[in-house]
């Protein structure tokens, strides 16, 4: 974790971006309630309620924090929200359905237009659409490198990874995985991926230099429908949302092994967790709840009533 905050301020200062003091909050997207709980994340007590535009589903930090993006589904934008007043600041257009995106470090979104099957990239401070990209049939999650080389971008209905070169925005890899793949996450090296297939219930540990894949676990039992997949800033556990088995899952992220199964609420979608790896925050859709796992002992220490279906969340920390 160090190394990669190393990297990241060195980025800041190079680009003469100053990283603003983290207001240890916790956001989350309520995908039918259309508002963004915020959560304290030291009190773990509910500090305010936004509300948002059409359901909102993806959320994501700037990389200096001075913004969160939020994807509405239903109005086909982004909308800018300041994450210490808590004042919408702006919108813009994002392309047709985004379902999620992701940050890359210098900025700009890179986002899952779902039912066009394009994958584009947008300056946030502007609006300006800078590319789009033809992927599979319903692309979903996404996931920059940390060097920012390299973009993925998840197929549900093709059942494919797709790795997008920046900044010559060309596919240069099409890496076949389990059905409806989700999300996918990068080691602080960029070296190896992590990528659920919620209809198969797997996760996948992939080589990103050769695009192979090199190991795959199934989930115990055929309601594990995974969703979000983390890896810990100190890398020592992976986290899975198993969706209907209403359970997150610790893995050890070399072997892959299933350490626990964690029971937390029912349709577990989004997760995130602490920049000091202490905590994970999983979204509980269905019971409109966010539950906080404590990483050493892998329990629910606390859950918080959020708003109606709960989906995205990331933490400002």
């Amino acid at each position: 974790m160090k190394y990669l905050y190393s990297c990241l301020i060195a980025g800041l200062l190079l680009s003469g971006q100053v990283m603003a003091e983290p207001t240890n909050r916790v956001f989350v997207t309520n995908e039918k309630s259309n508002t963004v709980t915020v959560i304290n994340g030291k009190t773990l007590k509910v500090e305010a309620e936004i509300k948002v535009g059409e359901r909102p589903r993806g959320i994501g930090l700037s990389p200096d924090h001075t913004e969160l993006y939020i994807a509405l589904g239903e109005e086909d934008a982004i909308e800018v929200i300041d994450p210490k007043t808590l004042k919408i600041l702006r919108r813009f257009d994002s392309g047709s359905d985004p379902e999620t995106f992701a940050v890359h470090p210098n900025g700009n979104l890179y986002i899952s237009n779902e039912d066009a099957g394009l994958a584009s990239a947008f300056n946030p401070k502007t609006g300006e659409k800078i590319v789009e990209i033809e992927v599979g049939l319903e692309p979903e999650g996404v996931a920059v490198s940390p060097d920012g080389k390299k973009v993925v971008v998840t197929s549900e209905s093709s059942n494919m990874l797709h790795v997008i070169s920046v900044p010559e925005h060309q596919i240069i890899a099409n890496i076949l995985v389990g059905a409806r793949p989700r999300d996918v996450t990068f080691t602080q090296d960029g070296k190896i991926a992590y990528a659920t297939s919620e209809i198969s219930g797997e996760v996948k540990k992939i080589d990103m230099e050769k695009h192979e894949i090199i190991k795959v676990v199934e989930l115990e039992g055929k309601s594990a429908k995974p969703k979000d997949v983390r890896l810990t800033p100190d890398e020592k556990k992976l986290y899975v949302a198993g969706g209907r088995s209403n359970s997150v899952y610790s893995l050890n992220p070399e072997t892959m092994e299933v350490l626990k199964s964690i029971p937390v609420g029912k349709r577990v979608w989004g997760l995130a967790i602490s920049s000091d790896s202490k905590h994970v925050f999983s979204t509980d859709g269905v019971d409109n709840q966010v539950s906080v796992i404590d990483t050493e002992k892998d329990e629910v220490i606390k859950v918080i009533k959020v708003g109606e279906f709960p989906w995205g969340v990331v933490i400002d920390d």
